[in-house]
């Protein structure tokens, strides 16, 4: 199996790289639209919204600290040796599991990238739709290193746009902000929502596993995976803050991150913003399909052979093909409140708990 070789590097890169790469799969359809934060906590008001959202950094910190010490100890650096590690016989469950909600995130990350494409340039959606399958399989070719380094040097650049919006936002709109957050409103059930969030995201658990082999003793392991979780949920704090700017209205916008750049009126950055956008799309699809074509190259490595870089395109190709049907289909709206929750409670009971119980047991009767 290929994994990127970084050498020389420092141990903060080592510590920050499977973090950034964590971050990058889960923000094209997590925070780049803006949809699934209205969906699981704008619904639960501004102090609820980022309760919840607290407890999502809390859950991924604690099961990502496990789960790369877990890859670490077994030497499991793709999905299907992970899980046989954990699950043992019964790994082929997560597989399934996994394969759906994999076709589910291309499913809305094809649905938006055409919005983008349509809303910034008046062009057909399916021209977004054919630039992220295109580009996806490109980086899919290329394999580990490419995507790696493409994952991890987006992510920068993402932090720093998604900075500047955040602070644009805030300095237009801060007193309705304040305005929301002072009413104090706690609504519902926000640490379920919390919970299922996080869940589901874990997906990108199986994309991250590529980059683990870096990690050279427990203590690296465990504090990138804690590391993890606070990377993965900073985006998503300045996307639910900025959207607190136009509570509760910006709830039901299919797209609410362009709802809030409209509002800027200013054309040069929105355009800035739907590029790095765009390729948040590309990052989420790259770290997913890379997984998979993962997947493929272990089989052919028990049998002593290597998966054909053409393969890896046919692949990614193949995968986005079925998720773009579905998008056009459904839709981003009903792809994400039907198909992330029902499959948020199969992950926890799939992933978490038998991290939170075989996983630590492993680990602990493991000498570091």
């Amino acid at each position: 199996m290929a994994n990127i070789s970084i050498p020389n590097v420092t141990v903060l890169r080592r510590l920050l790289l499977p973090g950034l790469v964590f971050q990058s799969v889960i923000v094209g359809g997590g925070y780049g639209t803006g949809r699934e934060i209205a969906e699981f906590f704008m619904g639960h008001g501004g102090l609820g919204g980022l309760l919840g959202m607290s407890i999502a950094a809390l859950a991924w910190s604690i099961v990502l600290a496990v789960a790369f010490e877990f890859a670490r100890i077994t030497k499991s650096y793709n999905y299907r040796a992970f899980f046989q590690a954990l699950l043992g016989p019964f790994w082929r469950v997560f597989e399934l599991v996994y394969l759906l909600l994999a076709v589910l995130i291309l499913a809305v990350l094809g649905s938006a990238a055409g919005e983008i494409v349509a809303d910034a340039l008046g062009w057909p959606a399916i021209v977004g739709v054919l630039a992220l399958l295109a580009t996806v399989g490109v980086l899919a070719y290329f394999g580990s290193a490419a995507v790696g380094n493409a994952l991890a040097y987006w992510s920068v650049l993402l932090y720093v746009v998604y900075g500047i919006f955040f602070v644009w936002i805030v300095s237009s709109y801060g007193d309705d902000i304040v305005g929301v957050l002072k009413k104090g409103e706690v609504i519902g059930a926000w640490q379920a929502d919390g919970l299922r969030y996080a869940s589901y995201n874990l997906v990108a658990l199986a994309a991250v596993l590529f980059v683990l082999p870096n990690l050279q003793t427990r203590s690296e392991a465990i504090t990138s995976g804690l590391m993890a979780g606070l990377v993965g949920i900073i985006p998503g704090l300045f996307v639910f803050v900025a959207m607190l700017a136009q509570y509760p209205d910006i709830a039901d916008a299919p797209v609410p991150i362009i709802v809030l750049l409209d509002s800027l009126n200013a054309a040069w950055f929105i355009i800035i913003f739907q590029i790095i956008l765009f390729g948040t799309f590309i990052e989420t699809g790259a770290g997913i399909v890379h997984s998979l074509n993962e997947r493929v190259a272990d089989v052919f490595a028990e049998k002593s052979r290597v998966l054909p870089d053409w393969a890896r395109f046919v692949i990614a190709i193949s995968s986005l093909s079925v998720a773009i049907f579905l998008a056009t289909r459904i839709g981003i709206v009903d792809l994400i409140g039907k198909g992330y929750g029902a499959l948020s409670y199969i992950f926890i009971v799939v992933v978490i708990l038998p991290l939170l119980t075989i996983g630590i047991r492993k680990i602990i009767v493991t000498k570091a």
